[in-house]
This record gives structure tokens, C-alpha cells and sequence, in this order.
């Protein structure tokens, strides 16, 4: 009995924290496994057209396919060892449609919590990082404020772009894995490739990306720890 009450308490709380669930899936919410589900998508594909960065006067290049897994797999790793529950949105090294990217996600999230984070690299020619929401107030705006303070704390002198202007450090964008995903979803655009002093240059160095994912990995560490 005490277990059925613990479940629909999360329910509850999860209904309330995210309005965008729908009333069809309350049943199987109260139901699902309560611990979160830390769903990582890693943008783009090895076909996908133009995402990458210019060729640089050294001969270097990044491709953003590859960056975004290349975090994407040392955040999982870093996850596993710490006891946290993750999935691998996209272990193809193709691009997967976004249609097909949220159906992936919903269709975990009938089973259990889930919070997508999709990881990419940024261009058009600025500086810094930012993390992105759908428009509106929800969990969501939670955990990117968690992500965008632990990832200023350990790059503190790279630009930190952000929209405070309803009260969080989260820009609000209709992106389809934003608004299509039924869990609480995040976008982080990790520094611009096609800027090469300082963004590129930390995309595209060991170092950086062993930063970039640590930070991401302490933020998510951090959520659960609150939980």
C-alpha cells in the first residue's frame, strides 16, 4: 500500500512540475519506475549537410556529429560509474529524423521518468555557451538553470549567452525535440565550431571535451542529489 502512495505521489508531483504530459498517460505514470531516466541525445548524423566547422589554418576541422558523441559518450560513461540511469537516444552514427528521435524518447518515458538532454555544438559565428527550453514555464527551466550554473562555474572566463528576462538563465525556443518530447527536455549548445579563439579550439581539444562533459555530468549529479 505504501508503495502504490509513493508512486502516485510521484505521478502527482510529475503532472504538476510538467504541464505538457497529457491526461491518456496519468495511468501509466503512476505506475512507471519513479527514478529518472537520463535520456542523451546526440544531435545530427555523419551525413547530415553542413554541420561542421570551417578548415582551420592548422588542417583541423570538427564535425559536429562526432563532438556530440564523443561527449555524449563520456558523460554516459561518467553517469554508469556513478550509479545514474542513462540511454543513448542515437547509437547510430547516422542522422535519425527528430520524428524518429522523440518517438524514441516518448516511448521510454511510458515506462518510466525520463529527462532528455540533447548535446550539440554551435555556429554562426558567436561565442559561449547556452542552453535551451520550450517556451513556457516547467521542469525543464529546473534543469537547464542547474546545467547553466555548473557549466559556468568550471569555464569561467568563456561567454555565457542567456535570455534573463523571465527570470532564468534559459533561452526559449520551439526546436522540435523541445516541444514534441512529452518528459521535461533541455537543448546545450556547447560553444560555436565555426569560432575558432576560444570555442572551437575547446570543442576540439581532449581537454575541453573531457571539461565540457564533466560539467554536464556534475549538473546532472547534482539534480539527482535534490531529488
Amino acid at each position: 500500500m505504501a508503495k502504490k502512495k509513493a508512486k502516485k505521489k510521484v505521478a502527482e508531483a510529475l503532472i504538476k512540475e510538467t504541464p505538457i504530459i497529457k491526461k491518456e498517460i496519468v495511468d501509466v505514470v503512476k505506475e512507471r519506475n519513479p527514478k529518472t531516466l537520463w535520456v542523451l541525445d546526440n544531435g545530427h548524423g555523419e551525413d547530415t549537410p553542413g554541420k561542421k566547422s570551417p578548415v582551420w589554418p592548422n588542417g583541423q576541422q570538427l564535425f559536429e556529429y562526432e563532438f556530440n558523441r564523443s561527449i555524449v559518450s563520456k558523460l554516459s560513461k561518467r553517469l554508469e560509474d556513478a550509479g545514474i540511469d542513462c540511454h543513448i537516444l542515437v547509437p547510430e552514427l547516422k542522422d535519425i529524423s527528430l520524428k524518429e528521435r522523440v518517438g524514441r524518447v516518448n516511448k521510454l518515458y511510458k515506462d518510466r521518468n525520463c529527462v532528455l538532454v540533447s548535446i550539440h555544438a554551435n555556429a554562426g559565428g558567436g561565442s559561449g555557451f547556452e542552453v535551451f527550453t520550450s517556451p513556457g514555464e516547467s521542469y525543464s527551466d529546473s534543469v537547464a538553470s542547474v546545467f547553466y550554473e555548473v557549466f559556468e562555474a568550471n569555464f569561467p572566463h568563456q561567454k555565457m549567452r542567456n535570455d534573463l528576462t523571465d527570470g532564468d538563465s534559459d533561452k526559449e525556443s520551439l526546436f522540435y525535440v523541445l516541444t514534441k518530447t512529452a518528459c521535461p527536455a533541455i537543448l546545450l549548445e556547447s560553444f560555436f565550431m565555426d569560432t575558432y579563439t576560444p570555442d572551437c579550439k575547446i570543442l576540439l581539444s581532449e581537454e575541453g571535451r573531457n571539461r565540457i562533459a564533466e560539467s554536464y555530468f556534475r549538473a546532472i549529479e547534482k539534480i539527482e542529489k535534490t531529488v
